[in-house]
């Protein structure tokens, strides 16, 4: 495929990685808007959360495990926040779907 995230997590492009297992890869956002701002991504290609089907819902469980295990590893006491943006008018600008964790300050409800 030639979707950008499909090819980070498979090496094919330069990330500072922060977790991978066999389901999910995590690196650090290139453009952060946060301290901390770390993207979560499945290894297979799922393009929007429209697509989300009970086969392939469980990766999506396992994404926001991951995201609790960085949280805590991390020491995130403070909180943090997981966002997915949608489709094009909420933001989303790669088609392979993933989750911002965001942290290291305090976050309010704006949107850019």
């Amino acid at each position: 495929m030639d979707c950008l995230f499909c090819k980070i997590s498979r090496g094919e492009l330069p990330s500072i990685k922060v977790y991978e297992d066999d389901t999910v890869y995590a690196f650090k956002d290139i453009n952060p808007i946060a301290p901390v701002h770390i993207l979560i991504i499945p290894k297979e290609h799922i393009s929007k959360l429209e697509d989300i089907t009970p086969e392939n819902s469980g990766v999506i469980s396992h994404i926001f495990e991951v995201a609790a295990k960085l949280a805590k590893d991390m020491g995130l006491e403070n909180g943090f926040r997981v966002v997915s943006n949608c489709g094009e008018d909420a933001g989303q600008t790669v088609f392979h779907i993933h989750f911002h964790l965001l942290a290291g300050r305090k976050l309010g409800w704006e949107c850019q």
